[in-house]
């Protein structure tokens, strides 16, 4: 058994066993979402999206500990994925409410003296927008092309998850995001800050660990799924055009990643507790059928609302910095 943590909260994803997630094992997201690549790009990508929104961008930049802290920032963000894909239900529900919670005390002006709240339900919808459009493309632009069918089944499975965040507009498919986006498109503006991030990203402070050309393939690649429109408005020039080099090293990480990943990774925790192979996801379509039957996982995910986290530091999550994008 490996634990993590999120605020201070202690999250098992292989217990307790038979605990349902959000999401069932045969939904799309569960197969997005085990792959670091797409989650990297398209988180890349979603927050660009969301930079291009001056209260977005003012209500992360000065509320997140991004620009002092990026390795903790982006592993904070990536564990709030899991979990709400991957997690036990009522863990999911847990951190969901603890990242609601936060939003509720973000607030402030933009350098235009323009007035946000993270609770707007205009921006709401729009950050969770960015983050589905973000992970379901770079998944089809860099690890495998998904059907038409795939991608509207994608966005509906969205649904169960982002009421619990307070979203009251979801984007039923590509079409209805690309409509959001032309709604919220005249706000749209280049800023110094989106250069900054896309520095941070492309320097590899984020995760040092990890050769810098790849992070550079990692933020082309999300520029280069963005909207056209989007790309325009942020003025994002032909030295993040996407190259031959960056786009060999993303397929084949993410081909890589389709095949293997670490025993205590939260997909493969998540199959255990479900009583499925830890490699589940990693089987034939066929196969995962076969299994999803003998396990009797045939239905949808249920929603038990039993087995609270536990806590590691009851005081971490309201001492923890506010933080806007997911």
């Amino acid at each position: 058994m490996t634990d993590h943590t999120y605020l201070g909260w202690k999250i098992d994803f292989a217990a307790p066993a038979g605990e349902p997630a959000l999401l069932h094992p045969s939904s799309v997201a569960w197969r997005v979402y085990k792959n670091p690549i797409a989650l990297g790009v398209g988180g890349v990508a979603a927050v660009l999206l969301e930079f291009a929104e001056p209260r977005i961008r003012s209500g992360v930049w000065d509320h997140s500990t991004y620009k002092a802290d990026p390795i903790g920032r982006s592993q904070r963000t990536g564990m709030a994925a899991m979990v709400g894909v991957y997690g036990p239900a009522s863990a999911a529900r847990q951190v969901i409410g603890g990242v609601n919670r936060m939003h509720a005390r973000v607030a402030g002006e933009t350098p235009d003296g323009e007035p946000y709240r993270a609770t707007d339900p205009e921006l709401v919808d729009w950050v969770a927008a960015t983050a589905g459009f973000g992970f379901l493309n770079a998944y089809d632009r860099f690890v495998q092309p998904l059907s038409e069918e795939d991608k509207a089944r994608f966005f509906r499975e969205g649904e169960a998850v982002a009421p619990l965040y307070g979203v009251r507009r979801s984007p039923h498919s590509s079409a209805d995001f690309l409509a959001m986006m032309e709604e919220l498109a005249p706000r749209f503006e280049a800023h110094p800050i989106v250069d900054e991030f896309l520095d941070i990203i492309q320097s590899g402070r984020a995760a040092p660990a990890v050769p810098r050309f790849v992070h550079r393939a990692l933020a082309r690649g999300a520029v280069s799924i963005l909207p056209p429109l989007v790309r325009q408005r942020l003025e994002l020039g032909p030295e993040l055009d996407l190259g031959t080099a960056d786009r060999a090293t993303l397929a084949a990480l993410g081909a890589l990643a389709e095949r293997f990943s670490a025993e205590n990774a939260p997909p493969r925790q998540a199959c255990v507790r479900l009583g499925l192979p830890s490699n589940f996801l990693y089987r034939s379509p066929r196969a995962q059928q076969r299994l999803l039957r003998a396990a009797g996982l045939d239905g949808p995910a249920a929603t038990d609302e039993s087995t609270p986290l536990i806590p590691v530091d009851p005081s971490a999550a309201a001492q923890s910095a506010p933080e806007v994008a997911t």
